[in-house]
């Protein structure tokens, strides 16, 4: 059973980048959603919200996701977003994602991801720049992220 939404998740992110004056693109959005779904699972063993990712080209991507935020390319997403009302230990949670990770720029994000064995597997093989829409599993993510985080 999940805790909150894909939405929720974004519009948290979309709020720090506002607060902060930060940049944050498409491919850095769904990178930052997919670390937040990905250490989630790895340490309180759930899910932060039910959508599955796809091991696309660029890495980890929620499609219908990206679809939503696509016209603005690789610029910056401009939307003012009201700051979600989460648990206070969801709330230190997603701060400590943000430290560690709202920093870097989407590409390093991307590097990183597709360094990770979640989406390799998820890939099997395929070409670096083969198109794919094969699930990366929550299981994969959850044991993965489990290792790193003891």
């Amino acid at each position: 059973m999940s805790i909150t939404t894909v939405d929720a998740i974004v519009d948290y992110f979309i709020y720090v980048a506002n607060d902060t004056g930060s940049f944050i693109s498409n491919l850095k959005l769904q990178k930052l959603v997919y670390y937040a779904q990905a250490w989630h699972l790895g340490i309180y063993d759930t899910p932060l919200f039910d959508d599955d990712f796809e091991a696309w080209v660029h890495g980890p991507v929620i499609p219908w996701l990206f679809h939503k935020y696509k016209e603005f390319g690789w610029k910056p997403i401009l939307k003012e977003v009201q700051k979600p009302e989460f648990p206070p230990e969801l709330e230190e949670f997603l701060e400590e994602i943000t430290e560690v990770y709202f920093i870097r720029e989407g590409l390093e994000l991307e590097m990183m991801t597709t360094r990770e064995d979640p989406w390799i597997y998820a890939r099997k093989g395929l070409a670096r720049d083969e198109p794919s829409h094969a699930i990366i599993t929550q299981d994969s993510m959850k044991s993965y992220y489990k290792e790193r985080a003891a």
